[in-house]
């Protein structure tokens, strides 16, 4: 039993360093990407699926790091608007229409970047709600 406090003790302190070594902008990235998990699975996993692999024809993978990086100040735009328009990935095309999430706050839509831009093979960083305001400023109607 003693040990088990112990043990239970210097688990918390090595976790405490830990998480104390991170900067602000490491914690607001791990912050960002764990909400923004959540916004995917409940509102973009059904199409994109749980790994990014898309949906056959219907949705789009979201691991082609190419494209996502190339879109990258239009991605705000397409989650926060939808996707009316055809577009290629990885050499096929896709013409289904993608929903729009007017709903989404400027800081939900830098969460779920964070997660996509980050997960499923890709590593872009950070997305703040900042940048993807002035984003949103710059959508194509």
């Amino acid at each position: 039993m003693r040990r088990t406090i112990i043990a239970a003790i210097y688990l918390s302190v090595l976790g405490l360093i830990f998480f104390s070594c991170q900067n602000k902008e490491q914690i607001q990235f791990q912050s960002y990407k764990s909400s923004g998990k959540d916004l995917y699975v409940s509102n973009c996993q059904g199409c994109h699926g749980e790994n990014g692999e898309g949906l056959g024809m219907l949705a789009p993978p979201l691991t082609d790091v190419k494209y996502l990086t190339a879109n990258r100040t239009n991605l705000a735009c397409i989650i926060k608007n939808g996707l009316h328009k055809p577009i290629t990935i990885n050499g096929k095309a896709y013409n289904e229409k993608m929903p729009a999430f007017p709903e989404y706050a400027p800081i939900d839509i830098a969460q779920v970047m964070v997660y996509i831009t980050n997960s499923f093979g890709n590593k872009q960083g950070t997305y703040t709600y900042q940048q993807v305001t002035m984003d949103l400023k710059n959508c194509k109607k």
